[in-house]
């Protein structure tokens, strides 16, 4: 299994992991927005979005044989870094409810936009299955 990685003396980060150190098969998922499988948006709010996205990384990483408890990294792409930040709490019971209490790696950062228009948030997920 995964290891986090928390250097002595360094405040606990929350939300996330430091760093993750992991052996096996490596899986990469493509940014991933939040649409549907049939690519149609069903929310154009924030957390929906994301709770859509996180949904999707599950669902391809189910293809892989792999569990959000497999993720070692993630890097969250949005448009309105105050969406982010006003939604924090939703955010946070979104991700427990899809993805668990697994805090990987992650990297947020705000972008001037996303490929697809109607996207407010991409997560590109990567993960590693012991073998």
């Amino acid at each position: 299994m995964n290891k986090v990685l928390q250097p002595e003396g360094w405040v606990k980060p929350v939300g996330y992991s430091n760093g993750v150190a992991a052996k096996g098969r490596l899986v990469f998922v493509a940014g991933q927005v939040g649409w549907n499988a049939r690519g149609e948006f069903e929310a154009d709010d924030f957390v929906g979005q994301f709770r859509q996205c996180l949904k999707n990384i599950v669902a391809v990483l189910a293809e892989a044989g792999a569990g959000p408890a497999h993720i070692t990294s993630m890097t969250w792409y949005f448009i309105d870094k105050q969406d982010y930040l006003t939604n924090l709490k939703a955010i946070g019971a979104a991700y427990r409810e899809v993805i668990g209490r697994h805090y990987p790696t992650m990297t947020a950062m705000q972008v001037a936009a996303l490929i697809e228009d109607r996207a407010k948030i991409e997560i590109q997920a990567m993960a590693v299955v012991p073998e």
